[in-house]
């Protein structure tokens, strides 16, 4: 292979190997991890574990596990197993951990029994932001829909209910036919046949008595939804799976704009976004220590109650309006097409004439506005061919 670059020989033994620090550039984000680690008080924060055992075997102090979870949330590591394998592997974690390399059952339980000090860990970090003053003045907000353990098939809804209840009994009676049938038909195999059919029938009736069940629990719930394995989950509707439904959680988040860092999060069972405007606004500038906030949210947020909270508090909320009128899609102008003259109180047309107020009328409590071209002719968009 001559006239390339050739790699070293991997069996090549090196009188004084290379240090593991020197694989980590000065700029590199894992520096920052272990410096951010190493200043918190971590039993303060209600880390389990921070003082040793006097007896039994050794285990990882919480400062190593710590910094192995937070180099999975910045590179999007979240499976245990996955992190276990990076340990092993990346020079990063390498260097960050101590050659250390957890296995994943440690690493999962660490993130089951701590949650309370990783949302203290998360505190500390949006305060020591402030601190550096690196938040600016604008957040975006958006939800995620996250997935939860229950399975679709163990959430209930009335409707899902009653669907249930009627194939339930049309298999129901599709076994009493096939019994009625066997007694009028002598075969060989008649009573095997017939046990065999009772049995089916009987789990039937089983499964009918637990929807029952069901059905009266879900009276009892204030949104009539019900999750077997995670109480908290709900079934909601999202953009990638289209008719069907995600039976998990909607993640909102509140992202600075300045540098995008998360500020704020919080975790709804509501599959809609559109009473959480106000709430995430406000829970961001909080965060952020801000007086003055504006806020950009799409338009799955637009709510009139909302954006009057949020300017009751001194929140600047710029959210697009939801499209209510069908006049696009069948090929006339909508509102949107106007523009609005404030100085003269008129609307321009998108032929370029004006529309000014001829009379105002009060219909079910709404004032209702007329207004028509200058000109009696017809527009002269009309007048076009085609």
């Amino acid at each position: 292979m001559k006239r390339f670059i050739e790699g070293e020989d991997r069996h090549q033994v090196t009188l004084l190997p290379e240090c593991l620090d020197d694989f980590v550039d000065e700029d590199n984000p894992v520096r920052v991890v272990d410096a951010f680690v190493e200043e918190l008080d971590l039993q303060a924060l209600g880390f389990d574990g921070v003082e040793a055992a006097a007896t039994g075997r050794p285990s990882y102090h919480p400062a190593v596990l710590l910094k192995l979870y937070i180099y999975g949330y910045l590179n999007r590591i979240q499976s245990s197993r996955r992190l276990e394998r990076e340990a092993q592997r990346n020079l990063e974690l390498m260097w960050l951990t101590g050659r250390l390399a957890p296995d994943f059952k440690t690493i999962a339980d660490f993130r089951r029994s701590n949650g309370k000090g990783i949302r203290s860990v998360c505190r500390r970090f949006v305060m020591l932001c402030r601190e550096l003053k690196l938040f600016g003045a604008v957040v975006a907000i958006d939800g995620s829909k996250f997935k939860a353990v229950n399975n679709r098939e163990r959430n209930f809804t009335p409707g899902k209910v009653e669907r249930l209840e009627r194939e339930l009994e049309q298999r129901i009676q599709h076994y009493l036919d096939a019994l009625e049938t066997a007694d009028r038909v002598q075969a060989a195999d008649l009573p095997a046949r017939t046990e065999q059919i009772q049995s089916k029938l009987q789990k039937l009736r089983q499964k009918m008595r637990s929807l029952q069940d069901v059905r009266e629990q879900l009276e009892q719930t204030p949104d009539h939804q019900m999750s077997l394995t995670d109480p908290d989950s709900r079934a909601m509707t999202t953009h990638s799976m289209k008719g069907t439904a995600l039976v998990g959680y909607n993640v909102q988040t509140a992202v600075d704009a300045k540098h995008h860092l998360i500020v704020a999060h919080e975790i709804t069972s509501t599959g809609s976004d559109r009473a959480q405007l106000s709430k995430m606004a406000q829970a961001a500038r909080e965060a952020m220590g801000s007086k003055r906030l504006s806020v950009v949210a799409d338009r799955g947020y637009y709510g009139g109650m909302e954006l009057k909270a949020c300017a009751d508090a001194g929140i600047k909320a710029y959210v697009p309006r939801v499209m209510t009128s069908n006049a696009a899609a069948q090929g006339r102008f909508s509102k949107d097409d106007f523009i609005y003259i404030a100085r003269d109180d008129e609307y321009q047309c998108p032929a370029g004439e004006r529309a000014i107020h001829r009379f105002a009328r009060e219909e079910d409590g709404l004032l209702i506005s007329s207004r028509r071209s200058r000109n009696e002719p017809p527009c002269r968009l009309n007048l076009e061919p085609g």
